[in-house]
Order: structure tokens, then sequence, then C-alpha cells
């Protein structure tokens, strides 16, 4: 894939990095002299020392080659113009940043796709691994729901019931659907059906159409803050109501 990246900064450097990691062939434009001269000296690919918001600069960059066009700088302003740009020369798929979310309905009105505020994103991440620590990993999708990465606790409502039986139980309901169950010893995920079994120690890989909230975490085994402490597991009493 060709790929131009404007911007190598926080978010543009280690997207830099991935991509020309991946086998991709990579041109960044950075207006900064000291950033642009860091990004060439460490990654294999073309940087252009220029103003992204010049559409000579970016048909130098190889805009009209393009498969992609991601802008990541720190200024809502420059990526709308980097982004309007793209399209005029053609760029088939274009990707911005988009730091104020009052601005992000602009980004849709002209058909870029989006990444929200970075450093709130990151804020929630962290937020969210202090919080429900057994959730390893998780991606919002549109405006509630998330898929995650959850690890059945031995404890669990869950634990040792198929997922037909934990359907009839009503531990998943009609807002959940587990995608894949990774499993100690088996090299590939499970695609689980109704007599899969839900085995202690098991990574679910778990949509839910509300999120990733207490009431839907706590039947694999994570404990809430709303949980009642005689249903709570004596090491989580014993540490202040905070999981293990």
């Amino acid at each position: 894939m060709y790929l131009i990246i404007v911007g190598a900064g926080d978010i543009g450097t280690p997207l830099i990095e991935i991509a020309t990691a991946g086998g991709n062939e990579v041109v960044v434009v950075e207006q900064h002299p000291e950033r642009a001269e860091r990004a060439a000296q460490r990654f294999d690919c073309l940087v252009l020392q220029d103003d992204a918001t010049v559409k000579e600069t970016l048909e130098e960059a190889g805009a009209d080659r393009a498969d992609a066009l991601v802008s990541t700088t720190d200024r809502d302003a420059t990526n709308v113009m980097v982004c309007l740009l793209g399209e005029e020369l053609g760029v088939p798929e274009i990707v911005s940043v988009v730091h104020d979310p009052e601005h992000m309905s602009l980004f849709e009105r002209i058909g870029v796709n989006t990444m929200g505020n970075p450093q709130r994103l990151i804020a929630e991440y962290l937020y969210r691994a202090v919080k429900r620590p057994a959730i390893v990993d998780y991606m919002r999708v549109g405006q509630e729901a998330e898929v995650f990465e959850i690890t059945v606790d031995g404890d669990a409502p869950v634990a040792g019931m198929t997922v037909a039986e934990a359907a009839s139980a009503g531990h998943i309901g009609d807002e959940l659907l587990i995608v894949a169950v990774e499993r100690e010893g088996r090299d590939e995920p499970i695609t689980p059906r109704g007599d899969t079994e839900l085995r202690a120690g098991d990574l679910l890989t778990v949509y839910s159409a509300r999120g990733a909230t207490p009431d839907v975490t706590d039947v694999f085994g994570v404990y809430g803050d709303h949980a009642d402490p005689e249903t709570r597991p004596a090491d989580e009493e014993d540490n202040g109501g905070v999981g293990t």
C-alpha cells in the first residue's frame, strides 16, 4: 500500500513505524525541521519537510498514486485542509485525527474517516485499566457499544457453563455476543457455539451493545462496585472491595 502520512509527531511517529514495518511504501510530510530529520533517520521512508496544506506538496508526495492519506497533526484546521486537498487530488482513502469533538461533524460532512481526540482515548484506556483491570483490551464501537477481551474467573457465574446454558440462565442477553474463545493449549481461537463450554482461564472476545459496564463484565468474574458484599468472593472483601 502507498501511504501518505502528514505529521511526524506523537501520533504520526508510531503510525510511521507500524506502516513501514508492515512493508508499505510510506511518504511522510512534516513541516517541522527536527521532526522531519528524526523521521528520515529512523524510518525507511521518504520524508518531505514541507507544508501539507499546499497542493503542490501533496502532489510531490505522490497523491495521484496514493492508496491512503492520514493526517495526524495537532491542529484540526490543518487536518481539514489536508483532507480537502486529498479529496481534490483523488486519494481513495482519507483518515484524520480530530482533537476537538465539536469539529467531528465537519470532518464527517466532507466524507473523512476520523479518529476522535487521541488524548481522551488514552485517558479512557488508562481509566479502564484501573477501574476494570481484568479487561485485557477494548475498542469502542459507535457511541456506546464495545468489543473487549476478558478472562473468565474461576468464580464467575458462567464458568463451567456452555454458551447456551449461560444464555438460559440470563447471564448472556441479546445485547451480548461472545465472538471468540482463546484457550491455553490451543493454537487457534474457538468460534463459540451453543455447546461451547466457558472454562476458567479462557480469554473471551466479547461484543456488548451496552459497553463493558459492571453488570455485563461481572458474569465473567469481574466484580463491579455495585456488587453485594455478601456475594463477592472473600479475597475481594479482604481488599476493601477491590478484586485481585
